[in-house]
């Protein structure tokens, strides 16, 4: 006898208890639907009558309120409509008494409907005066006497519907203890007459089991030894024919993986830059000499654990790890304060972590390597980058300020008359010099950002005197590029603690970019909004061409300009505006799609607390 027809037969006890079960539990759906199906019947399409009733009422006493408003040209298809609605309800009421005492309800309903009805009619002919009075004094009250009766008609079915569930419910008790019993019963049975047969049939596994065991244990001399002719015993002789070919490709094969391993650990050691490859579990798999040496790891990568490590790059590592294992694609710094300073031969040095994913066959993340880039000479260029612009900048205000000064003063006439032509150049050079003021300030700006001492200095402000300023200062631009510009604050906002001339700025700055990324006849809002996390959301949106999903997150970095900008500018106005909202504790981001606009927002603390909260953020 084969396998299959074995394990068939000994199925055979399994299959009659099912069947059994099967059939009891078709006896028992069939109770309950009758239960279910009876509280349907009786009940339901008088519950749903009542309620269409009500909400019929409803609709006419809203139709006759329009009468008393003067507008019965609007009141009469919906008094109509509504009216045949709660006729129809009310007869099928009328013809499905169920329970003691409905039918007296149904005849008082049917009372109250037909005064309600008269009433509602004598309104039609009255002067809007006269149906006010009528409705305040009688036909109100009649329309309530009428949701009081299809509240009773209501209350009396539903109460009907609970009982009866209750009733349904027990007899589900009843039944699930006779179905749980037969289902004991059967199953005691089944697994008496099938377990000897079972284990008689599957002994073969327990062989063919342990050869694979000690396959999986790399153990290739290991055989299935299976007598007879059913489909355990070919399955065995397959099994050992396998495990010949795996014995001959280990043999075969193991110098090419050896070699291939080799390749791949030179390749990690010969990189100057520590590196460091983790396994999807947290565990280290492998590390260069570089990152051996500046973490201190053991030689051996088995004995290697991240918890050994110093705090500072531990965390680095980590963050990237995290980063990566999320599937939030690879991690890249955003900027040169997420580096860590290591000393390293007596020297202080900063690296940056980069972390890459590393793919099975599948294309599933099998691990990730960490990479600490050495970004000492690059930070020094950065600083030194930056001290020229503070310095350049710094330098250009003193003649900047006398030819700010010149110009106006011989615009102002000063010195002599000026010919038109010469009035037009001078107001081009003042417009020039105020643009070049505005790029040295942001300059100086961004000196003090990177220097650590930008001076934000909060006090209690209201938001919207904190938006009409900022749209006051941008409305004469906004009405020369025909762009609508609308505030949005509901009432009620809290105060919120900011420093008014920062906030303003970075306002003006956002509603600038907003008008002139703005087509002409487009729309500027600039809206306010209390968040469930003690801040205030204030948002600036435009309906512009939008930014494309790869470049919004490179828009808060200095001197990013997007490809195509129009306007002058040094591409520093939303990192100031970002390192702005952070010195004030808050958060900023975009959400944008191209063809639907851009909306830059940010967040601002809630005044909760007084001077307390403000000395907390200052």
């Amino acid at each position: 006898m084969t396998l299959r027809a074995r394990l068939l037969l000994a199925q055979l006890p399994l299959v009659l208890a099912v069947a059994g079960l099967g059939v009891g539990a078709v006896l028992t759906l069939r109770s309950l639907g009758a239960a279910s199906q009876g509280i349907l019947e009786e009940n339901y399409r008088s519950v749903l009558a009542a309620q269409r009733m009500k909400e019929a009422a409803e609709r006419i006493d809203s139709a006759v309120l329009f009468m008393v408003a003067g507008e019965p040209e609007k009141a009469a298809p919906q008094i109509a409509g509504n009216r045949a609605l709660f006729e129809t309800e009310l007869r099928a009421e009328e013809t499905n008494i169920t329970e003691a005492g409905e039918r007296e309800a149904a005849a008082e309903l049917r009372r109250r409907w037909e005064t309600y009805t008269a009433e509602v009619a004598t309104l039609g002919g009255l002067s809007r005066t006269a149906a006010s009075a009528a409705y305040f004094g009688s036909v109100e009250r009649s329309f309530l006497a009428v949701k009081e009766a299809a509240d009773r008609i209501l209350d009396m079915n539903q109460a009907a519907m609970v009982r009866k569930s209750a009733r349904a419910r027990a007899v589900a008790r009843r039944l699930e203890t006779a179905t749980v019993a037969a289902g004991l019963l059967a199953l005691a049975l089944a697994v008496l007459t099938t377990t000897r047969a079972i284990t008689r049939a599957l002994r073969p596994l327990n062989v063919l089991t342990h050869a694979v065991r000690r396959i999986g244990q790399k153990d290739f001399a290991a055989r299935a030894r299976v007598e007879g002719t059913d489909e355990i015993a070919l399955l065995a002789r397959d099994f050992n024919s396998m495990a010949e070919r795996l014995a001959e490709f280990e043999q075969s094969s193991l110098g090419a993986v050896v070699q291939a391993r080799q390749a791949s650990h030179a390749a990690i050691e010969s990189l100057p830059d520590p590196v460091v490859v983790f396994g999807r579990g947290g565990e280290i798999l492998a590390a260069n000499e570089a990152a051996r040496t500046l973490l201190r790891l053991p030689a051996d990568e088995q004995a290697a654990r991240l918890g050994d490590v110093d705090p500072a790059p531990r965390a680095a590592i980590e963050r990237a790890r995290a980063h990566v294992l999320a599937g939030r694609g690879p991690y890249v710094p955003q900027g040169y304060e997420e580096a860590v300073r290591l000393v390293v031969s007596g020297a202080e040095r900063q690296f940056l972590p980069r972390g890459s994913a590393l793919h099975d066959a599948a294309g599933a993340i099998a691990g990730v390597a960490v990479t600490l880039q050495d970004v000492t000479r690059l930070r020094h260029f950065d600083e030194l980058k930056t001290d020229l612009v503070a310095t350049v900048a710094h330098e250009f205000r003193t003649p900047l300020t006398s030819l700010r000064m010149a110009v106006h003063l011989c615009l102002e006439g000063a010195a002599g008359p000026l010919t038109d032509r010469q009035s037009d150049l001078l107001y081009a050079a003042r417009e020039d010099c105020e643009r070049m003021q505005a790029m040295v300030d942001d300059l100086l700006d961004l000196s003090r950002i990177e220097g650590g001492i930008l001076d934000v200095r909060v006090a209690p402000r209201e938001v919207e005197d904190l938006l009409d300023e900022a749209l006051e200062a941008e409305r004469a631009a906004a009405a020369e590029a025909k762009v609508e510009l609308r505030k949005e604050a509901p009432p009620g906002l809290p105060t919120v603690a900011a420093d008014r001339e920062r906030i303003h700025l970075v306002l003006v700055n956002l509603i600038s970019n907003a008008v002139r990324h703005s087509p002409a006849g487009g729309t500027v809002r600039v809206a306010a909004a209390e968040g469930p996390d003690g801040h205030v959301t204030l948002r600036v949106s435009d309906t512009g061409r939008g930014i494309p999903r790869e470049l919004q997150p490179r828009i808060f970095e200095k001197f990013f300009r997007l490809p195509g900008a129009e306007g002058a500018g040094a591409g520093l106005g939303l990192f100031i505006a970002r390192e702005t909202v952070r010195a004030h504790r808050g958060d900023i981001g975009v959400d944008s799609a191209p063809g639907r606009g851009t909306t830059i927002w940010f967040t601002l603390p809630a005044v909760e607390s007084g001077e307390q909260h403000l000395s907390g953020l200052a």
